[in-house]
């Protein structure tokens, strides 16, 4: 929430100079949530009704935003840390204020969405809406077919892209969102994972963005997230 002085805020709408709403004030001509305003008021644009002269200003809320974002190596999927480690919020605009919809673990990397619109972040985390999310895993070390159908056994589908240098690398599509779902399997199979990384959510792909980078989401993106 933040809080803007009442004269300077109606002064950006346009209503009147600071001035002049000073006055509007004092003569009780300007209501907030239906009491009367005082001088020295602060208001909440984005949750607050003002009326002046019986005219109503309805609250403004922030324009609606929405991120693609990279997730580096020991960046937090959260909008704060009390230990002053970076935050994925720090690699966006910092207004409108965003927040991560879902979550990447520290060390791994790869495609997030940040966005203000709170509706479709709780449509996309909510446990009966599937969207398939799309990992491409570094292991140490030849993973065996077997272990790749015991990895299927738990719903993730399982593709092999490489083995080279003694590792193993596979695309591994999720259904659902369990919490560090790949690295509990890893480990329950004894398998080494060296790297996690994020393809895709749904039909938004991260394709060449870099590292750190961002991008506001195109329309078509946000209507095939919100109407898959």
């Amino acid at each position: 929430m933040t809080l803007i002085r009442l004269n300077k805020y109606l002064a950006s709408l346009g209503v009147a100079s600071r001035r002049k709403i000073d006055e509007y004030t004092s003569q009780g001509r300007i209501t907030i949530n239906q009491r009367q305003a005082v001088l020295g008021d602060k208001v909440d644009p984005e949750t607050d009704t003002l009326v002046v002269d019986k005219k109503t200003i309805p609250p403004h809320p922030p324009q609606l935003v929405y991120y693609a974002v990279n997730k580096p190596k020991f960046v937090l999927s959260t909008t704060s840390d009390d230990r002053g480690r970076d935050v994925v919020v720090n690699l966006v605009p910092p207004t409108p204020r965003v927040f991560p919809v879902g979550r990447l673990d520290y060390q791994s990397t790869g495609l997030m969405i940040l966005t203000n619109d709170g509706d479709l972040a709780l449509k996309l985390t909510h446990p009966r809406y599937h969207l398939p999310k799309v990992y491409l895993i570094t292991i140490l070390g030849k993973v065996s077919t077997q272990k790749q159908i015991e990895m299927q056994k738990t719903g993730a589908k399982v593709n092999p892209v490489s083995y080279e240098m003694n590792q193993t690398k596979l695309k591994i599509t999720l259904y659902t969102g369990k919490k560090r779902q790949i690295r509990l399997l890893c480990a329950e199979l004894h398998l080494y994972l060296i790297d996690l990384h994020r393809l895709s959510i749904g039909p938004l792909e991260l394709g060449s963005l870099a590292p750190g980078d961002y991008r506001p989401l195109t329309q078509t993106e946000i209507n095939h997230l919100k109407n898959p």
